[in-house]
């Protein structure tokens, strides 16, 4: 029991047992946060959905009954997306059956009370309902999955106008090669095929035909350069056994995505995939500043679909594996996503009892380092961050046998690192935000310490510590 006390997170999402395999979609309902998830109860169970919400602030998580469970011919429910169509919630969820999946609605009624809890961890919520299907096989694309449901413009290129009807980005193929696929929709439940999805411009290599492309989301954010909408398209390709996620800059119009800046890494970590954006019910946010900036969540691993969560120690000790990522704030500042810890962390931190953060204003010359010293129970480096000015490395091979994370980082006259321990997880957000980095890490008997040493020129000029193990 002490492996599971000191391995578990208080303040990211996990599980109180059992495996999360993706976050589904996340929703902020005044000042109340839910976050839907793919999971299931152990290894030969099916995927089903998971519900979870945190009022005021999104760090004490409560799990509220499931929401969906496969049913009839299904034999498993993967994730999809979560949707405020006026004064209901809809769930867009992908069914497994036997040689084909598709995609359905469910509603979520009576969504401003407190959810369903019950002593049956089978229990599932009665105030979700099924709406049946809204996407199969069409002539000539099969196997819908991954829905990422967004409300459309009323002009792609008069983006002030505001919104009309829905959209709809899905996966469809085989999995080996895939094809994104775009649907429209006046009432967001009658879908209606657009076709496939078509860049124009350079997206990447990652993006070319051949690479498995997964988990599709679109968010909208306004450039502080240039003060115009751009619709970022985030994906997880799947390589060589892992996952990674990145993103893409452009904007939308038709089926075609104008590219204004190519494929970049939206994590460099070891464990940051299935990036999920947070929607809104409406009046929980300004609509002004409704594209100033999003909130994102992602899976915490990286092995994705071909993990085996038997190996991971939280099995081992606690019977649960997987965490969420902490939600992230996301800006766009010319063509670049910057992602920083949310507001009211460190207060969180401060009165938890097993996280801590170490904050630092650096100045990192060339062939000059700043290395922080992530330490367990007993004092030993269980990992190391390293900070070489045109770089960013976290070393986790003491706890877990695997290379070393690099990243790298832009010219500027000063640098920053943030560093959030919480339990078996790390996040590291470097120069502003514009490099960010998640891995697990299994600390033996908790996190004691995080220490800072310099090398060479580099100095910290400030440095913030908050740590209560």
């Amino acid at each position: 029991m002490v492996g599971m006390t000191v391995h578990r997170p208080e303040l990211h999402f996990a599980p109180e047992s059992g495996i999360v395999e993706a976050p589904a979609g996340a929703l902020l309902d005044g000042n109340t946060w839910h976050l839907f998830f793919q999971h299931r109860a152990d290894p030969t169970s099916p995927s089903r959905w998971g519900h979870t919400f945190s009022e005021d602030s999104p760090f004490d998580w409560l799990e509220c009954d499931d929401p969906l469970a496969p049913e009839g011919e299904e034999t498993g429910l993967r994730a999809g997306s979560v949707a405020a169509v006026g004064g209901d919630v809809n769930l867009y969820f992908t069914s497994v059956k036997e040689g084909s999946t598709s995609i359905q609605i469910a509603r979520y009624d009576l969504f401003d009370d407190v959810c369903e809890i019950s002593d049956d961890p089978t229990a599932l919520d009665t105030r979700v309902t099924r709406r049946g299907e809204s996407i199969s096989d069409q002539s000539e694309f099969q196997r819908f999955r991954s829905p990422c449901v967004v409300a459309d413009w009323v002009d792609p290129e008069k983006r002030g106008e505001g919104h009309d009807g829905w959209l709809m980005l899905t996966v469809a193929g085989d999995a080996s090669a895939p094809q994104l696929v775009v649907f429209r929709s006046d009432d967001a439940e009658n879908w209606t095929l657009a076709g496939p999805l078509e860049f124009k411009g350079d997206p990447g290599h990652e993006l070319q035909p051949g690479q498995v492309v997964v988990s599709p989301r679109i968010i909208r954010l306004r450039d502080e350069v240039d003060e115009r909408i751009y619709d970022v398209l985030m994906v997880t390709i799947e390589k060589h056994g892992v996952e990674h996620s990145g993103y893409v800059v452009g904007r939308l119009n038709g089926t075609t995505f104008n590219v204004a800046a190519p494929f970049q890494r939206l994590d460099f970590g070891h464990d940051f995939t299935r990036p999920r954006i947070t929607n809104y019910t409406p009046g929980s946010i300004d609509d002004a500043k409704i594209y100033d900036e999003g909130m994102l969540f992602g899976l915490l691993n990286g092995t994705g679909r071909l993990d085996d969560a038997t190996t991971h120690r939280s099995w081992a000790e606690g019977n649960w594996a997987n965490a969420i990522s902490l939600p992230r704030v996301v800006t766009l500042q010319g063509g670049t996503i910057f992602q920083t810890p949310p507001r009211g962390l460190p207060e969180a931190i401060n009165n938890a009892s097993r996280a801590s953060s170490w904050t630092g204003l650096l100045e990192v010359p060339e062939g000059s380092s700043v290395t922080l010293s992530l330490n367990d129970g007993s004092g030993n480096p269980a990992a190391t961050i390293r900070h070489r000015g045109s770089t960013l490395e976290l070393d986790r091979s003491a706890s877990i046998d695997s290379e070393t994370a690099i990243a790298p980082l832009a010219d500027g006259d000063s640098d920053s690192l943030t560093v959030i321990v919480d339990g078996s997880t790390v996040e590291v957000f470097a120069d502003g935000g514009q490099v960010a980095m998640a891995s697990r890490v299994y600390f033996e008997g908790g996190c004691s310490s995080i220490t800072a040493s310099t090398d060479g020129d580099a100095d910290i000029i400030r440095d913030w510590y908050i740590n209560h193990n």
